[in-house]
């Protein structure tokens, strides 16, 4: 049989996912990258000593990513080497009010029980459900490519599916198990990275509390764009053909066929399939004849979007304290932030916001007795983005963080970058400028997301985060995976 040409667009974790996979089926693949380096969010930059990913910064799911690999007779550890951080995180609820989260569950247990008498009971009960949740959603459902109601209709499958809580709303179904307000929003945290609160994100999803807290947060020594390393090496070795500064233009369709892509430099590279793991939106209203767009700018504007970010990433130049690798400050309210990113958007009053230091487990990051510190503010897509406004929101979070961990911060900044809506829409073509895809929402799952395929043409897909199973690292790889299957199937 002759050998089909692939093109895969965008270099991030589901376009390297997909490509490689293809690239042991039998296809010759080339990946086409806008920018300069591999890993899309999760790229990374150097300055003055320091080394900065750019995106994602949490390794949950290690099962994903051994799984990813193992299907190239690899593992993980071939490429990079994972430490288990402990505590996993801690949890800032105000000045001397912090709950360090320990890796190990006994442990962990004894913290809750501390706070509220029969939570260690509780949480038992409560990962005794989102353990089976985890192993259902993670090594089934998500693997499905949602388009057609037939992937479901299994009896067996039906029954799983009503034990999985889809029709509840996380934030009732973790007040079954718990009343201290610490624990609640300790518990409806994980669910901030499938961009919702916990009142529109369905209870399916304390699958993520059974990540968090029974498989463990990690960190790749040397920082997440590491896995990136490895798996570029890897398609590389498979014999994936990668293009940096490859920006795509149009993709050429004749009678319902993608034929060709034309790149901003005017190059043309014909192909018998395309995937695109760029942005959706992009792809759908930009790279297309409108005539096979797959979706109306009516339907796109009505996605509930994840949230968009503002990122400080920082080099100081004095060793902190008071600070673990990852730090969540929920040291005001966070009804008042969800309201100003999901319900009235605007720049919030009084954010929450996520502060990661990997130099406190990672020396490679950071020159000797300085710190690397990564800053996160999640916000509404498509707000006004100015230096004024960044600048002010700035001032905002160091005067509650140095208050608080009781330290002089600012003063000793040696670097300074932000990052913001306006760059996600740069470097990506972010819809909105949005940081994390679409929320996971009960009306944006499974076959109610983006479908995975065009509709008008015969041999355009797509992958990532605005398609299926959603946002995040893991959901990425298992993306590219899915696509692949599907562009296989068709093509055998």
């Amino acid at each position: 049989m002759k050998q089909k040409h692939a093109v895969v667009i965008g270099a991030g974790f589901a376009g390297l996912s997909a490509a490689t996979h293809l690239a042991i089926n039998n296809f010759s693949v080339t990946l086409l990258e806008k920018n300069d380096s591999p890993g899309g969010r999760a790229r990374k930059f150097e300055s003055q000593g320091f080394t900065f990913d750019m995106g994602p910064s949490w390794y949950w799911m290690p099962d994903v990513f051994e799984d990813y690999f193992s299907h190239f007779g690899k593992k993980p550890t071939d490429y990079y080497e994972l430490i288990r951080l402990d505590p996993s995180y801690s949890v800032i609820y105000g000045k001397d009010d912090v709950l360090d989260i320990p890796a190990n569950l006994n442990e962990f247990k004894a913290r809750l029980e501390e706070i509220e008498p029969g939570a260690a009971v509780q949480l038992d009960k409560f990962l005794a459900q989102a353990k089976y949740k985890y192993q259902v959603g993670i090594h089934d459902l998500v693997k499905r490519p949602s388009r057609s109601l037939m992937e479901f209709a299994s009896l067996a499958l039906v029954k799983d599916v009503m034990r999985m809580d889809i029709f509840q709303s996380m934030s009732s179904h973790v007040r079954k198990f718990f009343k201290s307000d610490k624990i609640i929003r300790l518990m409806e945290f994980p669910v901030l990275f499938l961009g919702g609160t916990a009142g529109n994100i369905p209870a399916l999803y304390s699958l993520m509390n059974y990540a968090d807290i029974a498989l463990g947060t990690w960190y790749p020594k040397g920082g997440m764009h590491e896995i990136i390393k490895g798996m570029v090496a890897l398609a590389e070795e498979k014999g994936v053909k990668i293009q940096y500064n490859a920006e795509v233009e149009e993709i050429e369709i004749e009678q319902g066929e993608a034929k060709r892509i034309r790149l901003t430099t005017g190059e043309k590279i014909r192909t018998d399939v395309v995937i695109a793991g760029a942005d959706y939106h992009h792809v759908d209203k930009h790279l297309v004849n409108p005539k096979y767009s797959n979706y109306s700018e009516e339907y796109w504007d009505k996605r509930v979007l994840a949230p968009s970010s503002l990122i400080f990433y920082l080099g100081i130049g004095k060793k902190l304290t008071n600070l673990r690798h990852h730090n969540l400050f929920f040291d005001e309210p966070l009804a008042p932030h969800a309201d100003a990113i999901y319900t009235n958007p605007r720049w919030p009053e009084a954010p929450l916001f996520y502060a990661c230091v990997p130099s406190v487990t990672d020396g490679m990051v950071a020159p000797a007795n300085m710190e690397n510190l990564f800053l996160l503010i999640p916000l509404a897509p498509d707000l006004e983005d100015s230096e004024e406004m960044r600048e002010k929101y700035y001032e905002m979070i160091m005067d509650r963080m140095e208050e608080i961990t009781g330290q002089e911060i600012r003063s000793h900044v040696v670097f300074k970058r932000s990052y913001a809506l306006s760059d996600f829409k740069a470097d990506y073509h972010a819809y909105k400028g949005n940081a994390y895809g679409l929320a996971n929402t009960l009306k944006q799952t499974a076959l109610l997301k983006p479908s995975l395929k065009n509709k008008k043409v015969s041999n355009l897909f797509y992958t990532g985060q605005l398609t299926v199973p959603g946002p995040g690292v893991p959901p990425s790889l298992i993306s590219g995976y899915v696509v692949a299957k599907e562009v296989i199937r068709e093509n055998s």
